[in-house]
């Protein structure tokens, strides 16, 4: 009862959140299709022209800097696998064989054509022209690329005029999944280090090979996130709708840079905790104190990517605004990070066996690691080298340089991600 009523809870605040977005997106493709269907019904009278809003639906999907190339590669296949089945019909009759032949030429231009996704196109084409028969396949061949014609054209024109939202949010929101993701990991690892320490040593290498294949997944997944960010990054251009929104997609390329590395970062130090577990070691008395430092560990790491991926959602979302407790919970995780990583130097000033003196570096480089790429220093640098809306002011003759930590303020949303909020306690200098 209770999952359900999580599971219940979850979609419904999935659906107030992307509900009206949704219903946005269902109605541009189904005026598109329609509007397209109607079009080719004037230019063909007494027909069924279906290939037309089947065009518009596929062309009015992509973003808007793609649609041009995929309603021309869309054209281009149906040209060629209607020429294809043209010249079959004079030549051939329609049986297994010359099907065969046909279908393996089409998908051969196809490819010599880089049509991409619109390769089985030229073989769809070939064959419904080709299904009419020699009689009347001149005419099914001018109709099927007049449909292709009008459907591309009433997608492009729609899409133009109603462009998509900007997926800015999107993408934060998966990148935050992957902060999530590492999080889970860590927590779960450390709750079962605790367990471990009291007393069942044999449990740790089962225990730390699901780890390491968990951090195996969590970075086996990061390209799909980097597909989602580059959908946002690229559905800006041409987008009437981003003109007056932020241009977020440079910290959330930093945000999901930041957390790649960390997830690579952790799956090496599960690799070496996994190493490690079968040493003699674990047959010590001081074994427990290594798992419970080791658990302790996890958890500081754990804090910083949640309060990094929380950080990047909010900053990501053009709806939405940084907050000063979004600051806070990564600093403080930072500094939690940073007394971690001083008893792990401590530990390793004494004397211990050689597994958990690799043990112990390991997490010490890895705290390391994630210090850096976690940091908001390192997130302002690497913010402003990716927005390419950012250019170092012209100097005028006879003013003097500004100090390169001087920046000026953003005047727009399209100069300048986000400006970080500044707790009480931090310096006053300007910066981004």
């Amino acid at each position: 009862m209770q999952w359900w009523r999580g599971f219940v809870s979850r979609e419904l605040a999935r659906l107030r959140r992307d509900g009206r977005a949704s219903v946005l997106w269902s109605l541009r493709i189904t005026v598109a299709a329609t509007a397209s269907y109607l079009v080719a019904s004037v230019f063909f009278p007494g027909t069924q022209p279906l290939l037309a809003p089947l065009t518009a639906m596929l062309v009015v999907q992509v973003t808007p800097l793609s649609l041009l190339a995929s309603g021309l590669d869309r054209v281009i296949s149906v040209v060629a696998g209607v020429a294809l089945a043209v010249g079959f019909a004079a030549v051939v009759p329609l049986e297994w064989w010359s099907l065969g032949i046909l279908i393996l030429i089409s998908i051969t231009i196809g490819q010599f054509l880089r049509l991409r996704a619109n390769l089985v196109e030229v073989a769809v084409s070939a064959m419904l022209v080709l299904g009419v028969g020699a009689i009347g396949t001149q005419a099914a061949a001018w109709q099927r690329i007049a449909e292709t014609l009008v459907g591309a054209a009433v997608g492009i024109i729609a899409t133009l005029i109603f462009p998509p939202k900007v997926a800015s949010s999107d993408a934060g929101r998966a990148i935050e999944g992957l902060a999530d993701a590492i999080n889970e990991l860590l927590v779960r690892a450390a709750g079962e280090l605790d367990a471990i320490a009291q007393g069942e040593p044999h449990r740790l290498s089962g225990a730390a090979r699901e780890w390491l294949d968990d951090a195996r997944r969590i970075t086996h997944h990061i390209p799909v996130i980097g597909a989602a960010l580059l959908r946002a990054e690229e559905g800006r251009r041409l987008n009437l709708r981003a003109v007056r929104t932020a241009h977020v997609e440079p910290g959330l390329r930093q945000g999901l840079e930041a957390l790649e590395h960390t997830a690579v970062a952790i799956r090496g130090l599960m690799r070496s905790v996994a190493e490690a577990s079968d040493g003699d070691w674990l047959h010590e008395d001081s074994a427990s104190q290594v798992l419970r430092d080791l658990a302790e560990t996890f958890r500081t790491m754990a804090a910083g990517a949640d309060a990094f991926g929380e950080l990047v959602r909010h900053e990501g979302d053009v709806q939405a605004s940084l907050s000063r407790d979004d600051i806070a919970r990564l600093q403080a995780a930072q500094d939690g990070m940073l007394r971690a990583r001083a008893h792990l130097e401590q530990a390793l000033t004494e004397a211990r066996p050689a597994d958990v003196v690799e043990l112990y570096a390991a997490a010490r480089a890895t705290l390391r690691r994630l210090q850096h790429e976690l940091g908001l220093d390192e997130r302002v640098r690497r913010q402003l080298r990716l927005n390419p809306q950012r250019r170092p002011p012209t100097r005028r003759p006879g003013v003097p340089r500004r100090p390169t930590g001087d920046l000026p303020h953003p005047s727009g949303p399209e100069d300048q991600t986000q400006v970080l909020p500044r707790l009480p306690d931090e310096p006053t200098e300007d910066g981004p």
